[in-house]
């Protein structure tokens, strides 16, 4: 039985570690957390963020619906707060179909 690296899940990001997943500067981040009540980081004693990978959903959503769907802000806040359940439903087969992607690239490229 070949063996298969397991996937690390860690419990909290840091600031640097998401703006490096999103790609975007700390000060959008933050922006984010002060404009959309469903972005509560925890923060340390010295006040650095600490992101959990619930806040990394929730932040998967805003973006999906700011960048790729083109909600204005107040657009984006009424619609997770409506739709709450529905958005985190339809990030969840995003991701899932991003992941499948990856795969079929990655075994493309091994043919």
């Amino acid at each position: 039985m070949p063996y298969k690296e397991r996937e690390i899940n860690k419990m909290y990001y840091t600031m640097g570690e998401v703006t490096e997943m999103f790609g975007v500067n700390a000060s959008q981040i933050r922006f984010y957390e002060k404009e959309f009540d469903v972005l509560q980081p925890k923060k340390n004693k010295k006040g650095n963020r600490l992101f959990t990978p619930e806040d990394l959903e929730n932040l998967k959503i805003i973006f999906h619906l700011v960048n790729e769907k083109g909600f204005t802000l107040k657009g984006a806040k009424d619609h997770l707060k409506t739709n709450s359940a529905e958005a985190k439903e339809n990030q969840k087969v995003i991701s899932s179909l991003e992941r499948l992607k990856d795969f079929l690239i990655k075994l493309n490229d091994e043919i």
